[in-house]
């Protein structure tokens, strides 16, 4: 597996996560920082000098992983990180990209777009908003793993993937799955209540279905996953974030998209909005779904 961690001068918790987790075998890391030209347009000397401190405070970072025993690259990039992170992660080939979430306020995040967030939307692979954990953890201490679903492939590819990996020895999964009710206003003369009641009927089933099928695939991983159908919420994404708040997990883990096929590059996406808002660490795995 191949980690791209992306740091800077707040990225400490990025790098304590990526060294305190299981990967698997053979897995490597590249740990990129960067340095905006724009600012030292008018004195290549402070740029150059820029550049070596960078390295120099890279080189500490990666250290941790180094000494944990992984394969590590470090790289200096000379770019601005919203349009260069996610073009050096293809490059290189990422699966995963892992980055720091430094509370960028709403309107700010509308108005500019936060450096995650463009991560979030432009990464071709999964990417992981790091936060902090609430206390120090020792290397390996077992996570709480939230993972949503509704069934869809998207959904599934991430409880695939979270199946796919090594965990802290007694970490532990849940699954959840938020009903789709109809929303009705007004009078609504084309369907007759028992209509509506058999919809609300099929979209519980659903739920149920799509819950059971990704914790039988993280059984089947050796997990010992729980799985909870939740009440429904105004928005699927205010259910995912409710859920996160009462069950405080370490890590959420989305698919990409989900039944209702949001692009990964609409604002308000269910994935983006959890992903941006939870108060915990969040990966959106993107893996591609063949076409039928």
């Amino acid at each position: 597996m191949k980690i791209f961690v992306a740091v800077d001068e707040s990225s400490n918790a990025v790098i304590q996560e990526a060294t305190r987790r299981p990967w698997p075998q053979g897995s490597e890391f590249e740990v990129v920082t960067m340095v905006d030209p724009y600012f030292f347009s008018h004195s290549p000397q402070a740029l150059a000098e820029a550049k070596q401190a960078a390295a120099n405070t890279l080189e500490d970072l990666a250290r941790s992983l180094v000494d944990a025993g992984w394969k590590v690259h470090s790289v200096v990039l000379l770019d601005n990180p919203r349009h260069a992170l996610p073009r050096a992660a293809t490059t290189w080939k990422a699966d995963l990209v892992m980055i720091g979430s430094h509370g960028v306020g709403t309107v700010k995040r509308l108005l500019l777009g936060s450096t995650e967030q463009v991560v979030l939307r432009h990464a071709e692979c999964s990417v992981e908003i790091v936060r902090n954990r609430p206390k120090a953890i020792p290397d390996h201490q077992a996570m709480r793993v939230l993972l949503p679903t509704d069934g869809s492939d998207h959904a599934e590819a991430a409880v695939a993937a979270v199946a796919a990996r090594p965990w802290p020895q007694g970490s532990q999964f849940k699954v959840i799955s938020i009903p789709e009710y109809p929303v009705l206003i007004g009078e609504y003369p084309y369907y007759a209540p028992e209509q509506v009641a058999d919809l609300v009927k099929q979209s519980q089933q659903h739920a149920e279905r799509a819950a059971n099928r990704g914790a039988d695939k993280l059984a089947q991983a050796g997990f010992n996953p729980s799985t909870e159908v939740l009440e429904p919420r105004d928005t699927p994404a205010h259910g995912i974030l409710t859920a996160a708040e009462e069950w405080n997990p370490d890590l959420i883990v989305v698919g990409s998209h989900g039944r209702r096929g949001f692009d990964r590059l609409i604002l308000g996406s269910v994935s983006e909005t959890v992903a941006m808002h939870a108060n915990c660490s969040v990966e959106l795995v993107r893996t591609p779904i063949p076409a039928m």
